[in-house]
């Protein structure tokens, strides 16, 4: 496979109209990174990675791929190559025809090409398919053929536009894990659009946050869903209990004092110089649910609402006696849960699992492109 592959922007701003849809981003994506761009639909993440391909120019700002700034560059002049949403197969060419379709455009002999079509496909485990048409796959083959078609041209960075968004839930999940695995074989760069947090997290080395254009928060996924710079991000990225609450500054022991209504606790987490209004954030698999009574720091009573089954664990809804209403995730195990609807309970949320957020959270973003 090519070699090099990273990418960096700076400064990027693209508008449609009187519609900024990229707002100065910043970003360093280095080779070999599989790197996902996350966000609701109008937050600029596919504008960006069309802005990467070519398919748009930029208002404002550099692309530079390997250290040269591709923004005069026309698309099929760049190493990169683009897997999309919809596939775009050719319907009446068949899976090896479809793979090679880009080697015809380039100076290879026919055995060089049918050598690269074959490795391709083994690449994304569709030997023996050679000869079919797309019509006569599953979803989850044509996207592989679609991966092996985008492969087989050696380019060092691959943009993936919401790849799996075809597929069914089960079917995605187990092509979250084989495109990981694949992008670690193949070793190349890989920019990855998505809205799902859950393939977000699930696969990239990093990944960027956007709304409104701008680039929330970068990190590795444990960084951004521990460590949530912004409400924003807190709400955004997986399931989050957000609460007002008053700061009161620092406790002497590195944790920050917090008044939620009549009840004061300390957090440990976040921005613990804070005084003022604030956020706080907690993950519902960090509450704990203790028997009515239980007293110590950092509970408060509470009752439960309601008691939702999922599987593998129980979603707990609980109504704080300060007001909020809270999702506590308790883990399955086979023993029903002690506390039912309308059953008084102690609510513990653990300093260290507490986080002060002093912004405000971001508006929510409008509609522009997906």
């Amino acid at each position: 496979m090519a070699g090099g592959g990273e990418v960096v922007l700076v400064d990027l701003v693209k508008r449609f109209a009187d519609v900024t849809a990229v707002a100065g981003i910043n970003l360093d994506m280095p080779p070999g990174e599989f790197f996902s761009l996350l966000g609701p639909s109008g937050c600029g993440k596919t504008t960006t990675l069309r802005l990467i391909a070519g398919f748009e120019r930029p208002d404002e700002g550099q692309i530079l791929l390997d250290g040269v700034d591709m923004v005069q560059t026309p698309p099929h002049k760049r190493n990169v190559n683009t897997v999309f949403q919809n596939y775009a197969l050719f319907p009446h060419l068949s899976v090896a025809d479809n793979v090679g379709f880009g080697l015809r455009y380039k100076e290879v002999s026919k055995q060089e090409a049918k050598k690269r079509v074959s490795d391709a496909l083994e690449l994304v485990r569709l030997q023996g398919l050679e000869r079919r048409r797309p019509s006569q796959l599953s979803g989850g083959q044509q996207q592989r053929v679609a991966l092996a078609r985008a492969l087989v041209l050696n380019p060092s960075v691959l943009l993936l536009d919401e790849p799996l968004g075809a597929l069914d839930a089960k079917l995605r999940k187990a092509l979250q894990i084989e495109l990981k695995a694949l992008q670690e074989e193949v070793g190349i760069t890989f920019i990855y659009v998505t809205h799902d947090q859950e393939e977000a997290l699930t696969m990239s080395d990093r990944l960027a946050v956007m709304s409104n254009g701008r680039v929330e928060q970068i990190g590795t996924p444990s960084e951004v869903y521990e460590e949530p710079s912004t409400a924003y991000v807190a709400d955004f990225l997986g399931v989050s209990n957000l609460m007002d609450a008053h700061a009161e500054g620092p406790d002497g022991d590195g944790r920050c004092k917090i008044q939620l209504g009549d009840f004061e606790l300390v957090a440990a987490r976040g921005d613990t110089d804070a005084r003022g209004d604030v956020k706080v954030v907690i993950r519902p698999e960090r509450i704990r649910l203790e028997d009515s009574g239980t007293t110590g720091e950092n509970r408060i009573p509470g009752m439960v609402e309601r008691v939702v089954y999922v599987g593998s664990t129980m979603q707990v809804i609980v109504h704080l006696a300060s007001g909020p209403t809270l999702q506590a995730w308790v883990q399955n195990e086979g023993d029903g849960l002690p506390y039912a609807q309308g059953h008084p309970v102690a609510v513990h949320l653990p300093s260290v699992a507490l986080r002060v957020l002093a912004e405000a959270s971001a508006p929510d973003a409008e509609p522009v492109d997906a």
